[in-house]
């Protein structure tokens, strides 16, 4: 989903949408209950969105969206750095710290993770964007002649998802040193060399 593309009343339902979820979960996520967050007349969503699963992909494409277009910002970014250029960590570091700022939509992304175990489409879904980001990243090693690049990445990306759960699960003051000490183990190659995972 392009979010710039967005029309002012479907960001709004969207966003709407993504608060109700972090609230309530997925079973809560109705169109009654995305009119009320949003400060909409009745039928306001489903007037977009008309069913609701077409509100739950809908929902899923645009957390998936921004989740993306912050990813992408950072990949930009490293296009320049080596492999021991610490600016690599402190990219990642700031990508987390604004995911952990904006609380909301790292909460949905991990609601709609877990959703998506029990769930083939959504799991599609959510695997099309990662899918594209491990092969950017498994490139990138291979670029810089590290072995099993794609096995590599896989495993980072993984690691990724754990240490954010993880930076949620703890108290605000702690979540900044836990991200400075798990993100640059996650960023190397697993203890086989000091060479840094991404650009």
């Amino acid at each position: 989903m392009d979010i710039s593309s967005l029309s002012p009343r479907r960001r709004a339902i969207l966003d709407a949408s993504l608060r109700v979820l972090v609230e309530q979960g997925l079973r809560g996520l109705t169109h009654r209950a995305v009119d009320r967050a949003a400060d909409l007349p009745e039928g306001s969503t489903s007037a977009y969105l008309r069913t609701r699963r077409a509100l739950q992909l809908a929902l899923a494409e645009y957390v998936v969206g921004r989740v993306a277009a912050d990813v992408d910002v950072v990949l930009q970014e490293m296009a320049s750095c080596s492999p021991e250029d610490p600016r690599t960590i402190e990219l990642v570091l700031g990508l987390f710290a604004g995911w952990l700022g904006e609380q909301d939509l790292a909460l949905a992304k991990v609601e709609l993770t877990m959703e998506a175990a029990r769930d083939p489409e959504l799991a599609a879904l959510l695997a099309r964007d990662r899918d594209r980001v491990v092969d950017v990243v498994a490139e990138t090693l291979t670029g810089h002649g590290v072995d099993q690049a794609h096995d590599r990445a896989q495993t980072m990306m993984a690691s990724f998802d754990g240490i954010l759960l993880s930076a949620l699960l703890r108290p605000e003051p702690e979540r900044d040193d836990l991200l400075r000490r798990a993100l640059p183990l996650a960023m190397h190659a697993l203890g086989a060399d000091q060479r840094s995972l991404l650009p």
